[in-house]
């Protein structure tokens, strides 16, 4: 488990000068499938580092790409939701650099899958249709024109919240438009599960932490286990075989 730098082939097509990311090797001598790994808007932090951890633990290696690779969170956010909003841009060019730094490892099989949560995973929607083999979105925001930039998808599996207030309704309004464009799909809805219910603690300021469980934010202990088979299940069927 270890931090790298991607070179510059991200920069080279618009992307981060300095893209860096850490990565997470299965034990064994591989080749292995690959997978990116889309962070949160709070960053490349101990939590995506775990979750990275826990993908290589199930025979993949792991990339989790640091978006804000070119100056930290406070000057790369603003940037980023820019790039989802309008669906093109910086962090595009980084997690395309990502998958082509996996497909060149030697650790490698040269099948891929990208994983986010949160703001990554709406980025892992976005990016589902740009040559990876699957794709895990985790309460990702979904884009104006779904069935748009859906169309051509890898096959997808999502998990969302029914507490989660950021997000009402979106795992149906997604499970529609993926229905519509016939892209291969596991959508679910957990009834106890708010956002960012896949992480194992309380994330951001403190002092905003009361706030966030109102708003359905949190770890959910009850769901999590079952929405990670279901993301290692999707992965094994789709990179493994």
């Amino acid at each position: 488990m270890t931090h790298v730098g991607l070179g510059g082939t991200g920069a080279a097509a618009g992307g981060s000068r300095n893209l860096r990311g850490y990565v997470a090797t299965p034990a064994g001598a591989g080749p292995f499938p690959g997978v990116v790994m889309i962070h949160e808007a709070f960053g490349l932090n101990d939590q995506i580092r775990r979750h990275a951890d826990r993908l290589a633990a199930a025979g993949y290696l792991t990339l989790a790409v640091d978006l804000y690779s070119d100056g930290g969170p406070r000057r790369c956010l603003v940037g980023t939701m820019k790039s989802m909003i309008t669906g093109e841009g910086r962090v595009f060019s980084d997690i395309a650099a990502a998958r082509s730094w996996l497909k060149a490892s030697p650790l490698c099989t040269g099948r891929t899958g990208v994983i986010g949560f949160c703001m990554g995973g709406g980025f892992a929607l976005l990016a589902a249709n740009d040559g990876f083999d699957a794709a895990s979105v985790n309460y990702g925001r979904l884009p104006r024109d779904l069935e748009t930039a859906l169309r051509g998808a890898c096959p997808l599996v999502a998990n969302y919240g029914a507490q989660d207030r950021t997000l009402r309704g979106a795992a149906a309004r997604l499970e529609s438009a993926l229905d519509a464009v016939g892209v291969e799909h596991d959508v679910k809805e957990f009834p106890t599960a708010g956002h960012s219910f896949l992480n194992d603690q309380e994330e951001g300021p403190r002092a905003l932490r009361p706030l966030t469980r109102v708003m359905g934010i949190g770890p959910d202990p009850a769901a999590a286990p079952e929405a990670w088979r279901r993301i290692e299940d999707h992965f094994a069927r789709h990179l493994k075989d």
